[in-house]
């Protein structure tokens, strides 16, 4: 248990982080760049979703409704960054993980706290000036990894 703990929370002193960065070929300002996609891309789910029941829609969306919105606005975030001239690949393994992060900790999760709370938390994931846990460090370099393949023109 004391190892899931320190897993989760312990911060890992600065020094090992650059380490870490090293080892896994990870570049400050791509960590940057990747954070601004997939922070862009959550701005724009959170902004356009109609569904949720809330007060203001009482729209009940379907799976297709679900994947066509979620296609929409991953096309929007492509569109954004094709201007600033980065191109990202339209379909591969980093598309579906942001679809698997969003059908999970957005389009099928029944509390508006947490749905809300998804910027919070790729800001945090991607803020190079804060203490990285173990689990940060895990998850960032995975989605390092997905985006720096699918990626061009850095």
């Amino acid at each position: 248990m004391e190892n899931f703990f320190n897993w989760m929370s312990k911060p890992i002193p600065h020094n090992e982080v650059v380490v870490w960065f090293e080892v896994h070929n990870i570049i400050p300002e791509k960590v940057e760049l990747f954070g601004d996609i997939f922070l862009g891309l959550s701005q724009t789910v959170l902004q356009t979703y109609l569904g949720h029941d809330s007060q203001e829609t009482r729209i009940n969306m379907s799976e297709d409704d679900i994947d066509n919105h979620f296609e929409w606005c991953w096309k929007k975030v492509l569109r954004n960054f094709e201007l600033e001239n980065i191109q990202i690949e339209h379909h591969g393994e980093h598309k579906n993980y942001l679809k698997g992060f969003f059908f999970d900790s957005f389009y099928n999760q029944e509390k508006a706290d947490m749905r809300e709370a998804i910027p919070k938390f790729i800001k945090e994931l991607f803020d190079l000036d804060k203490p990285f846990a173990k689990s940060d460090l895990d998850i960032l370099t995975e989605i390092y990894r997905l985006l720096d393949r699918s990626v061009g023109h850095v």
